[in-house]
This record gives structure tokens, C-alpha cells and sequence, in this order.
């Protein structure tokens, strides 16, 4: 292996601290602006020759895939989460029908399996609006979901809303016959409809925050 110029080894060693604080690879763009280089193309030059050299591995057809092998050149494990759609954290919108939450992706994110406590039926959604910002939620951001009917009070989900064929995502309260979808953000009022129009999609696992 040649040695590494001062530049790939920055690179190398923000990838490396970028996985360990986050959980996940960061973006071409996070690595030019972390390690302030001129343009994205001359970081994919340099993440050329760090793949070269067997230190990564990178899947282009896939959203931040960049992997740190071992020494041995052994590909660490990951997760392949598909993201599904959108889904909003605001007022309901629609998103791909009932039938296609399992099948339809847009794209995928590779995560490590600690991230998804070791579960397999997870996928992915992209948030719109901000009613959730006080969860730490933001617009933009993409939310890991468990794929499951079962929530308790106080959850995050992905509640479908069957009469309006819409989904949002809120925190889930059971009251009497009736559902109350909490956002969390002081200035938006709570969605109240019958228990029976809400089916629970899927719960939070975990949020990727988004640059």
C-alpha cells in the first residue's frame, strides 16, 4: 500500500470519527467541507485511492456508503434500510398507498445493525414539516421505523389515517374510542379522530438528522 498523502489522511480520519460519533458514513459533501477541500470531484479522486488501497469501500448506487474494511480487508456488517418515501410531521399528507409501504423505495441507507437494535423489518422515511421539532425531529431529516401494527402510549409513529388516506407521524396516545396524534411542537394542535381510522405503520427507531 502507498503511503497516504496528508489529504487522504484527513479524509480517512474524519470517516473514521464522523462513524464513531454518528453511526453512519458522512456525505461527499460533509468530507469537503470538513476537511475544506476544493470540490466534491477532488474528494472523490481521493476516496479513489483510499478504496484502492483497501481501506474503503464505497457502493455508488447507494446514499452515503462509504465503509471502513479492517485491516484485513473484511467489510464491516451492515444494515441495507430502504427509504420509502416521505411522510410528514405537520399536517397529514399522502405518501405511497397502504399496499406499497413495504415495496416501493426511492433509495437505501446502510446502516450498522446496532443502530437498528438487530431488527430486520425496518425502512426509512424522509420528514417534511417541523411539528415534530421538539423530538428533536427536523424537515429534511430521515426517521429509521420498526414495521409493526403494535404501539404503546407515548410512541412515535407512522400513523395512517384510513378515511383521508394520508399518514403522519406523531406520538401516539389511545383515549376512550377516540386517537389523539401529538406533535411535538408547542405551536401545533394535536390530531383527534376515531381509534378505528388510525393504523400504526410502524414506530421511531432511530433519526438521521440531516445537514
Amino acid at each position: 500500500m502507498k503511503e497516504l498523502s496528508p489529504k487522504q489522511q484527513r479524509i480517512l480520519d474524519f470517516i473514521r470519527e464522523f462513524i464513531s460519533e454518528h453511526d453512519y458514513p458522512p456525505s461527499i459533501r460533509q468530507i469537503q467541507e470538513a476537511c475544506v477541500i476544493s470540490s466534491t470531484s477532488v474528494v472523490d479522486y481521493n476516496l479513489r485511492i483510499l478504496e484502492k488501497n483497501g481501506l474503503i469501500r464505497r457502493d455508488r448506487e447507494v446514499s452515503r456508503a462509504i465503509e471502513l474494511l479492517t485491516p484485513a480487508g473484511r467489510r464491516q456488517r451492515v444494515v441495507a434500510v430502504p427509504i420509502i418515501g416521505t411522510i410528514a410531521a405537520g399536517q397529514p399528507i399522502p405518501v405511497p398507498t397502504e399496499e406499497t409501504w413495504s415495496t416501493y423505495s426511492e433509495d437505501v441507507i446502510e446502516l450498522p445493525p446496532d443502530m437498528v437494535g438487530g431488527r430486520d423489518n425496518v425502512y426509512a422515511v424522509r420528514v417534511k414539516g417541523d411539528s415534530m421539532i421538539d423530538a428533536l425531529v427536523n424537515d429534511g431529516d430521515i426517521v429509521v421505523m420498526e414495521q409493526t401494527a403494535a404501539a404503546a402510549d407515548g410512541e412515535m409513529v407512522a400513523a395512517w389515517l384510513k378515511q383521508e388516506q394520508e399518514a403522519t407521524l406523531k406520538k401516539l396516545y389511545r383515549e376512550g374510542s377516540r386517537v389523539r396524534l401529538q406533535p411535538a411542537n408547542a405551536t401545533m394542535q394535536p390530531i383527534y379522530t376515531e381509534a378505528g381510522n388510525v393504523e400504526v405503520q410502524g414506530k421511531v427507531v432511530t433519526v438521521i438528522r440531516v445537514p
